[in-house]
């Protein structure tokens, strides 16, 4: 640098002479060519923060719908999706059909498509399609395993112990599975049974991505198998009929029509909270409609029956059933009824990125009774407007949508997922040597572990 300017000391440029500059000029002159590249990197080289980016580089619509008023939450996720997926096809390892069709092969992803568990099949042919999928082993950052074990097993066409040998007999043959500890492969367990279908899960996925609605599972198990720091929680599977924007079966109802102050529509299932709700009902059936649901016989509703009756008061009460979670509370934001949390444990998705207080109430579930439909009464119409506005704008995230839709479900957990990728993960069961390679306590490598594994 200095032999440059002392060389460039006399130069002119045509007719025009320059005086030399001094030492402090030169100085000076630098440092505001450095500033101004630095200033000009930083406000406008990034992306404006109402356009994030595709991993492909062009723009990516506005996520929420309804509304138009809310960006992509960078602070939640960022402005680059930059991912790879390896989904294990049906074919490759053995076992893996009869966890997706059953031992005999006779069930059907269409028969598994509805209900709670249609989760599994919609993530599974979602990733299929998904442009952050490889084909790759050696290049993925994350591993898929389909299966669509609770509609197997609810459909009989596994035992719970066909279950748990099939899985262990598909992870033997899993060579990344190995590499890794199971640390970067991904499980969906759709249900309120969580990973509890797999009843080995504790023993050879416990460092594995599981996806599930479910965060508890304190009514029945001593330990959970949802972990914060590696599983995500996603929505339910909200029917079909209810989440297609033009067509939907159903429209919400102007408040001023409605006909209820709150509704609880499920069944009793012994639980003390909703046990409560349908007493609760029956001391004030003008404003609160909790008939005990049947599913077979005359007075079963069907879908779109079910969802005329929801749409017809201004709450929806979500109390918890066998598990902490329910369906209700992402069913209330297509009918636009304030979703009333009532179960204390509850785990919700993408809780980085959604502010629930904005959208939804929390009521303690041991307060149910007539304190709370006097709350529920005393809050305003235009307040409850607000809230209804604010849920338009999020209710995309509940629907697993294709890549092409700016805002799904599918869309929140692939950043979610993006967030649990790990160049490295320590454990008391981990060691590692100069060569990079990871071992157990006995120094055997992880590509050479056999299972079980205890990979706590």
């Amino acid at each position: 640098m200095r032999s440059m300017m002392s060389n460039n000391k006399g130069r002119s440029l045509g007719a025009h002479h320059h005086l030399p500059c001094t030492r402090m000029q030169q100085i000076g002159a630098l440092f505001l060519v450095v500033s101004a590249f630095f200033f000009a990197r930083l406000f406008f080289d990034r992306p404006p923060c109402d356009h994030p980016v595709r991993a492909s580089g062009g723009p990516l619509p506005l996520p929420f719908t309804g509304g138009g008023d809310l960006s992509w939450p960078h602070r939640g996720y960022g402005p680059h999706l930059d991912l790879k997926i390896y989904v294990y096809d049906e074919d490759e390892v053995d076992g893996l059909k009869a966890l997706l069709y059953g031992r005999d092969g006779r069930i059907t992803p269409k028969d598994c498509l509805k209900g709670q568990w249609g989760t599994q099949v919609k993530i599974h042919k979602l990733l299929l399609q998904s442009r952050f999928r490889t084909r790759k082993k050696e290049e993925a950052d994350l591993f898929f395993v389909p299966a669509y074990v609770k509609c197997v097993r609810m459909m009989g066409g596994l035992k719970d112990k066909e279950i748990t040998e099939t899985y262990v007999k598909v992870l033997s043959q899993l060579p990344y599975f190995r590499l890794s500890g199971g640390r970067d492969h991904i499980f969906v367990f759709p249900s309120g049974a969580g990973a509890h279908l797999f009843k080995s899960w504790e023993i050879y996925i416990n460092r594995s991505i599981i996806l599930t609605p479910e965060g508890d599972r304190t009514d029945k198990k001593d330990t959970s198998a949802f972990n914060t720091w590696k599983d995500i929680i996603i929505p339910g599977n909200v029917d079909d009929l209810m989440t297609t924007n033009e067509a939907r079966a159903i429209q919400p109802l102007p408040l001023s029509k409605r006909k209820y102050l709150a509704n609880y529509l499920g069944r009793a299932q012994g639980k003390v909270g909703r046990l409560k709700l349908i007493e609760l009902a029956k001391q004030f059936p003008d404003k609160l409609e909790s008939p005990e649901l049947k599913f077979s016989g005359p007075d079963k509703l069907g879908r779109a029956e079910y969802f005329e009756h929801l749409r017809n008061a201004k709450f929806c009460l979500a109390p918890r059933g066998e598990s902490s979670w329910t369906l209700r509370f992402y069913e209330s934001f297509f009918v636009e009824c304030v979703p009333v949390i009532l179960s204390d444990q509850i785990e919700l998705p993408f809780q980085n990125v959604i502010d629930y207080t904005q959208i939804s109430i929390k009521w303690p579930s041991n307060r149910i009774g007539p304190e709370l439909l006097e709350y529920l009464e005393s809050i305003p119409d235009e307040d409850i407007e607000r809230m209804l506005s604010r849920g338009r704008k999020v209710k995309c995230l509940w629907v697993y949508a294709p890549e092409s839709s700016p805002c799904s479900a599918m869309q929140a957990t692939l950043w979610e997922l993006q967030r649990k990728v790990r160049k490295f993960h320590q454990s008391a069961e981990t060691f590692w040597l100069h060569n990079g390679s990871y071992t157990n306590r006995d120094l055997v490598k992880f590509s050479d572990w056999k299972p079980p594994m205890p990979l706590a």
